[in-house]
């Protein structure tokens, strides 16, 4: 039998392992150099105003010669003729609107001497609470359209009676029943109250 010859005399080609050089402490990180840093730019100090010296009565001197100018007329403001012919214009248009959908009894009440809150008040009745609730609708719409949308709309879920508020337009939609029962118009038909 032949022997086989311990491993350890088998010729084995290793490569001399290189010197390992000494870290330097910073050898992680690649050295930067160093940018060149610009001067930073010199903040500009406000110079003081003299405080000119007034007493009492060299400013009233002042302010008493110097001219008030007109007050500007406000641009969206319009004169109170005026106002009222758009809102009548406004109002003609929500009673055709009413009419031309069978709002039946339609009235128009003139508030603008009676209250401050509207210039004219509508009331007008329906035949029954889904023709109410149509006949505000109709009324809502048409407001959208024209460029004044109601400001809140009141009791249109029941039918029963809905109020719209239209700035200065109320209108007040009733079923015949409930406007026979509450009577507005005779409650604001009364004569103004002179104080």
């Amino acid at each position: 039998m032949t022997a086989i010859p311990p491993r350890s005399t088998t010729k084995k080609t290793t490569k001399a392992a290189a010197p390992k050089k000494a870290a330097a402490p910073n050898a992680t990180k690649p050295v930067k150099k160093a940018a060149a840093k610009a001067p930073a730019p010199k903040k500009a100090v406000a110079k003081k105003k003299p405080v000119a010296k007034t007493t009492p009565a060299k400013a009233a001197a002042k302010l008493a010669g110097a001219k008030k100018p007109a007050p500007a007329k406000k641009s969206g403001a319009l004169e109170p003729s005026t106002r009222l012919a758009a809102t009548a214009a406004l109002c003609k248009r929500i009673e055709g609107v009413l009419d031309t959908n069978k709002g039946e009894d339609i009235s128009v009440l003139n508030l603008t001497d009676k209250c401050s809150f509207a210039d004219f008040m509508i009331v007008v009745s329906g035949r029954a609470p889904r023709h109410v609730s149509a006949l505000a609708d109709y009324v809502a719409d048409m407001l959208k359209k024209t460029g004044t949308p109601p400001l809140s709309i009141e009791g249109q879920d029941t039918g029963d009676w809905v109020l719209i508020d239209a700035g200065d337009i109320i209108v007040h939609i009733f079923r015949p029943e409930v406007r026979q029962f509450y009577n507005i118009e005779k409650m604001w038909a009364m004569p103004a109250v002179s104080r």
